[in-house]
């Protein structure tokens, strides 16, 4: 197939990666900004919402709306457990101490990932079947409208709870201004307890979405949470806008570069990107601070 007849069906597939790309960013904003802490489980969470659901759906049997729904809170529960368990234990330890805890969380939650639901890959039924859009040579998958749906609503709450409740209010307060949180009478921890549910909730949500595109299994998680740090890092650290312009540029720039290097190389792309930003750019395109050295 000619190179210009095969970029416009690559560039939908780099927006459909990119839309996943953005959730999984959006996770690790959403905890940045209440905590100034990188969560490198989230992608354990992405993982575990496919994964989980997957359980429901096979092996109790439940319909594919209440199966999603129980992931979703279960996942939640265990974004509140690793707050209590791991965070919250060493929450007057220095960020780099935090960033440890969470790498060793992810390998627990991918360890028991397996033994609990084993090692082969698990994938769900698409929302709508097997719908495919034809427009001219170009294919749209259904379920990819449905991840770049997903990504919109997730972005809109996430604004409407920072922007338009007190809830968000205090929780953004609670890193920018610690100590005029304290005055305010605003508990951190809380706010940081809560902040861990909330991204726990959008990595479920973002696994749902995904496992009908592609395979989930145990170990899944750390590629997927690595390609959204990137995308949070490359549109710029704290931001939500942020993550969304870099999970859509990340994915794009990664599924144009098959036109051009083997596909096996595909993935080194993402960190070459992460380089060059950090070279180029380090606050990301929309110029955000990066993680500083305040803490609760």
């Amino acid at each position: 197939m000619d190179l210009w007849q095969t970029i416009p069906q690559l560039l939908i597939s780099g927006i459909t990666f990119g839309a996943i790309y953005a959730l999984v960013g959006l996770g690790f904003v959403t905890i940045a900004r209440a905590s100034q802490i990188i969560n490198f489980a989230q992608g354990e969470f992405v993982m575990l919402g496919g994964m989980t659901t997957f359980f429901f759906l096979r092996g109790v049997h439940l319909p594919y709306p209440l199966a999603a729904l129980f992931a979703i809170l279960i996942v939640i529960l265990i974004g509140f457990l690793l707050h209590l368990l791991v965070i919250y234990p060493l929450r007057k330890a220095s960020l780099p101490i935090l960033l440890m805890a969470t790498l060793g969380a992810a390998l627990f939650l991918s360890s028991t990932s397996a033994l609990l639901f084993g090692t082969l890959p698990k994938a769900l039924p698409p929302f709508s079947g097997s719908g495919l859009f034809e427009i001219g040579k170009v294919s749209i998958h259904a379920q990819s409208l449905f991840v770049m749906g997903a990504t919109f609503l997730v972005l809109l709450f996430l604004y409407f709870l920072s922007q338009r409740t007190l809830l968000g209010k205090a929780m953004e307060a609670s890193s920018t201004d610690p100590l005029g949180a304290d005055l305010s009478g605003i508990s951190r921890n809380l706010m940081i307890f809560l902040a861990f549910g909330v991204s726990a909730g959008i990595g479920s949500i973002a696994g749902i979405f995904i496992t009908p595109i592609f395979y989930v299994s145990y170990h899944s998680g750390t590629l997927i949470g690595l390609k959204g740090f990137i995308a949070a890092v490359l549109g710029g650290w704290g931001k939500h806008s942020g993550a969304i312009l870099g999970g859509f540029a990340l994915g794009v720039v990664e599924s144009l570069s098959v036109a051009f290097i083997p596909s096996g190389y595909k993935d080194a792309i993402a960190f070459i990107v992460l380089l060059l930003i950090l070279y180029i750019r380090p606050k990301g395109i929309l110029g955000s601070p990066f993680i500083d050295s305040r803490r609760w």
